[in-house]
């Protein structure tokens, strides 16, 4: 059993920053593939970006270049820095976690376990 909790979200204005970071308790982190997504109002939750247990990382292209995911196996926690934010970026972010090694299906949302999620408002 994995709990991940996300924190880091607020208010910030166009082209602003904000580093969102998600905690997770339970054993054997280093063996799970960490990703993150985000759902606006009436829109369907998508993906973001995502970290394999190796380090290797995974971007949807609206946030490449933008966004950075980093991990840290010895706290148990994975950031999201987000830099050059824009309006379209507004959405609760939710922090995912699943025991795999295939990095490429990180972009997939049938992840094991989910945060609450973070608010995260851009405001034009």
């Amino acid at each position: 059993q994995v709990q991940l909790v996300e924190s880091g979200g607020g208010l910030v204005q166009a082209g602003g920053s904000l580093r969102l970071s998600c905690a997770a308790s339970g054993r054997a982190f280093t063996t799970y593939g960490m990703g993150w997504f985000r759902q606006s109002p009436g829109k369907e939750r998508e993906f973001v970006a995502a970290i394999g247990f190796n380090g290797g990382t995974l971007y949807a292209d609206s946030v490449k270049g933008r966004f950075t995911i980093t991990r840290d196996n010895a706290k148990n926690t994975v950031d999201l820095q987000m830099t050059s934010l824009k309006p379209e970026d507004t959405a609760v972010y939710y922090c995912a976690a699943r025991h795999t090694i295939v990095l490429e299906t990180l972009a997939r949302s049938d992840y094991d376990y989910w945060g609450q999620g973070t608010q995260v408002t851009v405001a034009s």
